[in-house]
């Protein structure tokens, strides 16, 4: 590698070679008698301080370094980078778990995400190097002319960014408050420390060599914990390989657990319990006053009797929880009828492709394939992967980078799948059908951040799978302990966990923060600003989002997986027309992508608003949910704006005058190399 300085190799061979050492050091001392939590606290803050210490070596007061890097990250380093940026908490502790749970139809997210990057290579990456500049409002600006599609560009990085970085920000709450022993709303804010201390000092610069490093612990923290798993399993440590053979061992498993007469009985309690719920509904508002009474009478009795405290303590819990009025207490209900309904559901082989019935069967493959296709126009529209082609030398460098990206990302992506078949077989072998009572400790630790619950609903004493209940985003996360493996073996995941959700972080905050100093403020705003007062506002900027998004965060307002397809979708149909037809197309017009931006991102949102929230109780709307448009759920609302926002600018760009010559020249040096244009 010619291109890459000797002494920057070096730096990175010792840095691996001492990240190691230490995790066999930890090692050593777990065997001798050293504490879980010491080892959770030494990954944590040893890492943090190793990206600080990145973070202020790496400072610096330049523009270009700041925003860009510099322009001088060699592709291979530039695709470590990337990958780092990309592998967000999303696809570290949520693809094994949406795999684990969804089986075939969670293969939409690996196909997509690695699909989006070849849209990267073919349709953007090359054109915005050869671009240059600093952002994606940047190029919006210059291309369509004016400040209105930058400034609505700029809505749509700020809000698409700030979604994604929510769920990053939620992804460190989990992993410090589960192992280091902190409260979930403390670590969301500890995590935010190590998030800051990087792209606040050194920007674009900084937080490159960051992820770079941060890259190393991810992958290597994703795949040794599933090599051991595929070791143990099968003598085999290559669980790419070996998962064919116990996927077969875990179909097994399924035939025997769904004909057992305890897992039948059980999911039809469940079925009972949504269409009671379901009456209850119906009958609203003298079944909420019913269902109060009786609870309070229940109280009386117990008081009355011998009754453990416990036991009072529980049932005063239920009533205090009951809803206070109507609207309250219909979405409480639906979401305790949708979560029985799903409990008492047929249960689904993990290798059955596009389940379902009556019909439903053509639903899932609709769903499936428009979230493949979500994804990857996600993917090739996200503001901050964008970004990382502005950092490169030259544009052969640019796409030689997305190359890079694409295969240290499938180092990640097809150790996926694995994880998820390793894990259920873990639980499927050891946990189902044992006592509740003799349950192992990882169930109670994880159910008190809320990802694990039991329900004993037929009272055997004894645990069916209906019966339990599993976030995916613990799945990553727990399975060291689910297999009985060393607990430095969970501190490495929860160190390449936090290395993931800290490096997107990192880029998705200077995404934003450049978008609001640079394009808003400095292009828009006040042009003759000084270079010392960008920067002062992109830093504040950075830390005000920062903190909105942490304090969002610790609302746990939804899964990981969940916010991040958000974003996707917004990503998608906010900038995804507007740049294909902007290098691809002269005769796009300014008027047209305005047009096409706002209706795509506003159908978007509709969409996804209207078919995924019974209410929104901050705003005190309720009632707002309707059916899916052919069954499309919300996670795939993009691809009603991205289908509106090209029709849009196609439409108004015939209608409205051609752009000027040198917007049209300016679309030929963008797509072809000065000497040809």
């Amino acid at each position: 590698m010619p291109d890459l300085p000797a002494r920057l190799r070096r730096y990175f061979v010792a840095y691996t070679g001492a990240f190691v050492a230490l995790v066999l050091l930890l090692g050593t001392l777990e065997q001798l008698g050293l504490p879980p939590r010491w080892i959770g606290w030494s990954f944590l803050f040893l890492t943090i301080i190793l990206y600080a210490t990145i973070g202020v070596l790496a400072r610096t007061a330049n523009i270009t370094e700041y925003y860009v890097a510099g322009r001088s990250i060699p592709a291979l380093y530039n695709g470590m980078a990337t990958s780092a940026d990309w592998m967000s908490a999303a696809s570290f502790m949520g693809l094994a778990g949406t795999l684990y749970l969804a089986g075939y139809q969670g293969l939409a997210y690996v196909i997509g995400w690695t699909g989006g990057y070849v849209l990267v290579a073919l349709l953007l990456a090359p054109y915005l190097r050869r671009f240059g500049q600093y952002t994606i409002p940047d190029f919006l600006g210059e291309r369509y002319g004016g400040d209105s599609a930058r400034l609505i560009g700029v809505a749509a990085v700020v809000l698409a960014s700030f979604v994604y970085v929510v769920a990053q920000i939620y992804g460190v709450g989990l992993i410090t408050s589960r192992f280091v022993g902190l409260q979930f709303e403390v670590g969301v804010f500890v995590g935010l420390a190590g998030i800051l201390v990087c792209s606040f000092l050194g920007g674009m610069r900084a937080v490159t060599w960051t992820q770079v490093a941060q890259y190393v612990i991810l992958i290597a923290a994703y795949v040794v914990p599933v090599a051991i798993l595929s070791f143990k399993a099968t003598g085999l440590p290559l669980p790419q390989i070996a998962y064919g053979e116990v996927l077969q061992r875990v179909e097994a498993l399924e035939t025997k657990i769904f004909q057992q007469p305890e897992e039948v009985e059980a999911r039809r309690l469940y079925r009972e319990r949504a269409e009671e719920t379901g009456e209850r509904i119906a009958r609203l508002p003298e079944s909420l006053t019913e269902e109060r009474q009786r609870l309070s009478e229940k109280i009386g009795e117990l008081k009355a009797g011998d009754a453990r405290m416990r036991d009072i303590v529980v049932v005063e819990r239920q009533r205090r929880e009951l809803p206070q009025n109507v609207d309250a207490a219909r979405d409480y209900w639906e979401a305790s009828m949708e979560a029985a309904a799903e409990r008492g559901a047929e249960p689904v082989h993990h290798a059955t492709a596009f389940p379902g019935d009556e019909g439903r069967s053509d639903n899932a493959r609709l769903n499936f394939l428009a979230l493949v296709f979500c994804l990857m126009i996600g993917t090739a529209a996200l503001p901050h992967i964008l970004m990382r082609s502005y950092t490169t030398p030259t544009v052969a460098d640019a796409r030689t980078s997305v190359f890079w990206s694409l295969l240290f990302i499938s180092l990640l992506y097809l150790t996926a799948p694995a994880y998820a078949v390793f894990a259920k077989y873990e639980i499927y072998s050891g946990l189902i059908g044992s006592s509740i009572a003799e349950l192992p400790g990882w169930i109670a630790s994880w159910g008190k951040v809320g990802l694990v619950s039991i329900d004993d609903i037929n009272g055997d004493g004894r645990l069916q799978l209906a019966e339990l209940t599993l976030n995916p985003d613990l799945i990553v996360l727990a399975t060291p302990e689910i297999a009985g493996l060393p607990y430095v073996v969970s501190g490495l995941v929860a160190a390449g966990a936090l290395a993931a959700a800290l490096s997107t972080a990192d880029g998705l905050l200077l995404t934003i923060a450049g978008a609001l100093s640079h394009d808003l403020y400095y292009k828009i705003h006040r042009p003759q600003a000084s270079t010392q007062w960008r920067l002062l506002v992109s830093k504040t900027m950075l830390l005000v989002v920062a903190v909105l998004g942490a304090t969002v965060a610790a609302q746990k307002p939804a899964s990981i997986l969940y916010m991040v397809s958000w974003a996707f979708s917004i990503a998608a149909a906010a900038f995804f027309p507007a740049l294909v037809c902007g290098i691809f197309w002269k005769r796009a017009n300014q008027a047209g992508a305005v047009a096409g931006m706002l209706v795509g991102m506003l159908l978007t949102l509709y969409y996804l608003v209207r078919v995924q929230f019974d209410s929104i109780p901050w705003l005190g709307i309720h009632g707002i949910r309707m059916q899916p448009w052919f069954g499309i759920e919300s996670l795939s609302a993009g691809i009603w704006g991205v289908a509106a926002g090209f029709v849009t600018i196609v439409v108004v760009s015939l209608l409205t005058s051609p752009p000027s010559a040198e917007l049209q020249r300016f679309v030929r040096s963008v797509r072809y190399p000065p000497m040809q244009a």
